[in-house]
C-alpha cells in the first residue's frame, strides 16, 4: 500500500511509520515539525520507500500519486503544547481534518483518524466505553484539545454518512515509550526525566488520581490491526490496568534509583480522576490486548532517555 501519515515525525506517528515501512509498504510521511522532529525519522533517509512533505495539514494538502490511506496523527498532544497551541490544536483537528478528508476522498483513498481518550473528559462512568458520550468542559482550558478532538470524531462520522467514506477512530489512552520528549509535559516523560536529573518529581494534586499506560508498540499493533478490518465506530486502544499516579512516580524512582524527592502541586483545572479504557470491542474485532509488562516498557523507556542524555552530554562538550 501507499499511505500519508500526518504527524508523521511526532512520537506516535515516527513509530507507526517504522510499522509500515517494516510491513513493506510504501510510506509519504507529513508534519510541520512544530512538536515532532526530523529526528524520528531519520534512519529512513534514502529508502526510496519513504518520503517526507514538511506541511501544516490545517492548510490545503494535496499529494501526488495515488494513496491507499490517509492517517491522520497531527495535532498537539500533551497538555503543555496544546495550551500553549491552542489555536493550532483546534485547527489541525477542524480544518486539519477537512482537509484529509478531502484528501481520502479525492484518492478513493480509506480514512483513519487518531482521536483520544481526552473526548471523555472527566468520566463520570468507569472503565470508558465507546458508547460513553463524556464529561467535557466546552469552555475550560483543555477545551482546546478535547472539543477539538470530539469535532474531529464528528466530521470523519459525516464524510462516512454523506460520502461513503471508508473510516476508522481510534480513541488513544496514555502511551509511552522512546521518543516521548522530555519537555513533553505528560506524567511518564516528566517522571522519568526529573528522576533521571534527581529533581523532584511532580504530582498534582494527592496523586491518587488514575491513568492506564500502554507501550507504543502495543498501540502501533492495535492500529495496522483496526487498518484491516471493516469497522467505522471508535474504538478504545489502551492498557486496561489501572495505576495511581503516586504509584507510578515510586515505580519510575526506583527503576531510575534517582534520589528524587516526591513533591505535590495543585491539581489543574479539569484533570481527570480517573482514566480507564473498556477494551471489550478491540479484543473482540481486533483480538487485540497491550501484552507489554510496564517494567519492561518503562525500563526500555528509561534507558532510552539515558541515552539521549549521553548524546547531549557528548554533543555539549
Amino acid at each position: 500500500m501507499r499511505v500519508a501519515i500526518t504527524g508523521a515525525a511526532g512520537f506516535i506517528g515516527s513509530h507507526l511509520v517504522d510499522r509500515m515501512l517494516t510491513d513493506g509498504h510504501k510510506v509519504v510521511a507529513v508534519d510541520n515539525l512544530v512538536t515532532g522532529t526530523l529526528k524520528n525519522i531519520e534512519q529512513h533517509n534514502g529508502n526510496t520507500d519513504f518520503e517526507f512533505i514538511e506541511h501544516n495539514v490545517s492548510n490545503t494538502i494535496h499529494i501526488p500519486g495515488p494513496l491507499d490511506w490517509v492517517i491522520h496523527m497531527a495535532s498537539p498532544a500533551s497538555p503543555i503544547d496544546y495550551l500553549e497551541l491552542s489555536i493550532e490544536t483546534l485547527k489541525v483537528n477542524s480544518l486539519g481534518t477537512h482537509n484529509t478528508l478531502g484528501l481520502a476522498l479525492d484518492k478513493g483513498a480509506k480514512y483513519f483518524l487518531a482521536s483520544t481518550s481526552e473526548v471523555y473528559g472527566d468520566p463520570l462512568v468507569h472503565p470508558q466505553t465507546e458508547s460513553y458520550w463524556g464529561n467535557v468542559n466546552p469552555i475550560g482550558p483543555r477545551s482546546v484539545y478535547d472539543e477539538a478532538k470530539r469535532f474531529a470524531e464528528a466530521l470523519t462520522m459525516a464524510y462516512h454518512h454523506r460520502h461513503d467514506l471508508d473510516t476508522r477512530i481510534i480513541r488513544i489512552f496514555n502511551c509511552y515509550g522512546p521518543r516521548l520528549r522530555f519537555n513533553d509535559g505528560r506524567v511518564v516523560s516528566n517522571f522519568i526525566w526529573q528522576a533521571l536529573m534527581n529533581k523532584p518529581l511532580t504530582i498534582y494534586g494527592d496523586g491518587s488520581q488514575t491513568r492506564s499506560f500502554q507501550y507504543v508498540s502495543d498501540l502501533v499493533e492495535g492500529i495496522v490491526r483496526l487498518l484491516g478490518v471493516k469497522h467505522h465506530q471508535p474504538v478504545n486502544l489502551g492498557n486496561p490496568q489501572e495505576r495511581t499516579v503516586l504509584e507510578l512516580a515510586k515505580l519510575i524512582k526506583e527503576l531510575t534509583g534517582s534520589k528524587s524527592e516526591i513533591e505535590f502541586k495543585p491539581l489543574p483545572e479539569d484533570d481527570p480522576k480517573r482514566r480507564l479504557p473498556d477494551i471489550t470491542k478491540a479484543k473482540q474485532l481486533l483480538n487485540w490486548t497491550p501484552d507489554k509488562d510496564i517494567l519492561e516498557g518503562l525500563n526500555s523507556t528509561i534507558s532510552w532517555y539515558r541515552e539521549q542524555m549521553a548524546d547531549k552530554v557528548l554533543n555539549a562538550r
